[in-house]
């Protein structure tokens, strides 16, 4: 029997080791890979999810880390945190830029309670940021989750293709294991 897992993809962020941990605190194999895993590694390992974590780099810059955008169409449902959901954004024909204030530390975020990333969780929440460069505007066909007062943008999704986002590591991961149990 094969077992079911999630890929952590790591792109230098220092959770990628916490994330991996709330995933298995689901009950859930995980392990952290790195994000020059190349695409049919990923295949054959054929995960229930995959998670991009953050990373101190931006997006736009070239030598940043970057993935081959088939990955968006393999079926399998990611999440990106920080780093990681620029990444997905940047790499989907969203814009990232510089935000014109840095966040860091104890954000209040506004979240759409309609989505099932956030049931359960009050229309004002508590995170914790961290970060320079912010999504200033979603790729096309995806619908804005959650935002704060500095950044238009911190969690957005499109079902279609299986993608959720969040800049922040509130309970994101454990409520994602709990209503998409792998």
């Amino acid at each position: 029997m094969e077992k079911e897992s999630v890929i952590v993809l790591d792109f230098g962020g220092q959770y990628n080791q916490l994330i991996a941990r709330r995933v298995r605190e689901c009950s859930v194999y995980c392990e952290v890979k790195p994000y020059t895993m190349s695409l049919e590694e990923i295949k054959k390992i054929n995960p229930k999810g995959i998670i991009f974590t953050g990373g101190p780099n931006s997006v736009y810059d070239e030598k940043s880390p970057h993935y081959d955008k088939a990955i968006f169409e393999l079926g399998i449902p990611i999440l990106g945190i920080c780093y990681g959901s620029q990444l997905m954004a940047w790499s989907l024909g969203g814009t990232v830029e510089t935000a014109p204030t840095s966040e860091y530390g104890h954000t209040e975020v506004e979240v759409d309670t309609e989505d099932t990333l956030f049931e359960g969780v009050s229309k004002t929440t508590v995170c914790w940021m961290s970060h320079t460069d912010y999504i200033a505007k979603a790729p096309q066909g995806f619908r804005v989750t959650a935002h704060t007062p500095v950044c238009p943008i911190t969690s957005f999704r499109s079902a279609p293709l299986y993608i959720r986002t969040t800049s922040t590591q509130h309970s994101s991961i454990r409520k994602l294991c709990i209503q998409q149990r792998v």
